[in-house]
């Protein structure tokens, strides 16, 4: 049950939220590590997903700076070249638009580098849908830390009974719970292919 009657602000996650971006991730991310004389199988990526870079090349046991530092750049470079792989969640996104056309405020709170995220808005035409849009340079801890959604709630000077979180994953509920925001569970199953 919502504990506040006046939302005000609106925060979605961006992967497997507003946008399946799994199969354009793990093209670019495969493509850079076949560059770096290294393999990524579809499955070790799905486990990994989600997590901030960091923690990625922790589980995937890459601990030399070089390879690490050359794996970032090379995926960032390929991204684009997989973003007719990105599958808008409709729903939503007509759900968070008409909410701004009626003069609420709207925010992205990712994981991912804000780079990659302005980039993939800019090819689906979103960015302008947006108010704010923090990355995962935007904070110290990724989530399951309330990190990202307090720096989100204090931008806008708004209490977290106004506002709703839109999330995907469990580490994302977390952190929205933490932050003592109402949020949406998305299965992205149940939009696209």
């Amino acid at each position: 049950m919502m504990r506040g009657q006046n939302i005000k602000l609106l925060i979605t996650d961006f992967d497997g939220t507003l946008v399946k971006t799994f199969r354009a991730n793990y093209l670019a991310y495969q493509k850079a590590f076949n560059e770096c004389g290294l393999s990524l199988t579809e499955e070790a990526y799905y486990k990994c997903f989600g997590y901030r870079f960091e923690r990625f090349m922790e589980v995937m046991e890459i601990k030399n700076k070089t390879i690490v530092d050359s794996i970032r750049e090379k995926k960032a470079r390929f991204y684009h070249e997989f973003f007719s792989e990105l599958q808008l969640n409709e729903p939503l996104y007509g759900f968070i638009k008409s909410f701004k056309c009626s003069g609420g405020k709207t925010a992205i709170a990712s994981t991912a580098r804000r780079k990659n995220l302005t980039n993939a808005l800019e090819y689906l035409h979103l960015l302008e849908s947006f108010d704010l849009i923090l990355g995962g340079e935007d904070v110290n801890e990724g989530k399951p830390s309330p990190e990202i959604y307090l720096n989100v709630l204090k931008h806008f000077e708004c209490e977290p009974q106004n506002a709703l979180v839109f999330e995907d994953s469990f580490v994302g509920i977390e952190a929205a719970q933490r932050a003592g925001v109402n949020y949406v569970a998305i299965n992205s199953h149940f939009y696209g292919n």
